[in-house]
């Protein structure tokens, strides 16, 4: 069974396929505590949730006629089956991306012939979790995947160029930089990556935070 706090129908907020819609499948419980999250609510051991088989959830995605299917949290990683879950939703044609914190390894499901794509976070220090990255699990990213840096700060960017060289992020996969939400302008970014000259590296911006008001759940 699969712990989930929300299902719902919207668009991606985020990532490659940002503006397109998605079935979103929210799971509860996260092993990280960043100062920034926005979905805190998800990640307590009394939050609401039902639990889910496999069947009952690819059956919903199915019922929605929605092609992008996006696995989120909380952390997904951390439900016993959720391997089993993107295994059956890519055998029933839908594109599947799955969000992970970066501090829980992809070592079980890079392998598999059809995975995933992943959208994994590194924690900047702002986050107070920089401490749990797994850096390894670069290895385990290709051309499908991206890698996020939430920043607060112009150390937090600083931060992120430094491990975007470290790693060679750029020849493995796409790299987006996003802005903790009120805390510091996309135009500052903008700027630090116009003195950076950091080609190929794409500021997000959290669309559904402009279109709904930033708190409201199931958008």
């Amino acid at each position: 069974m699969l712990s989930v706090v929300e299902k719902f129908v919207s668009i991606n907020g985020e990532g490659k396929r940002a503006g397109e819609l998605a079935a979103f499948i929210r799971f509860k419980g996260c092993n990280l505590n960043c100062s920034y999250c926005d979905t805190k609510w998800a990640n307590q051991p009394d939050a609401a949730s039902t639990s889910c088989t496999v069947a009952e959830l690819a059956g919903w995605v199915k019922s929605s006629g929605i092609k992008n299917v996006t696995l989120t949290g909380g952390e997904p990683l951390l439900q016993n089956e959720i391997a089993e879950l993107t295994e059956v939703l890519l055998a029933q044609g839908n594109r599947v991306e799955l969000e992970t914190n970066g501090s829980v390894s992809l070592k079980t499901l890079a392998p598999l012939k059809k995975r995933p794509v992943f959208t994994m976070d590194y924690k900047l220090p702002s986050s107070g979790m920089e401490g749990f990255m797994l850096t390894e699990n670069f290895d385990y990213l290709n051309g499908a995947d991206s890698v996020k840096f939430v920043s607060g700060s112009i150390s937090d960017l600083e931060r992120a160029v430094e491990i975007i060289n470290k790693y060679s992020l750029l020849e493995k996969c796409s790299v987006f930089i996003s802005p903790v939400f009120g805390k510091i302008k996309p135009s500052e970014i903008v700027e630090f990556m116009k003195d950076r000259g950091m080609n190929e590296v794409r500021l997000q911006l959290q669309l559904h935070k402009f279109i709904w008001e930033p708190t409201r759940r199931g958008v």
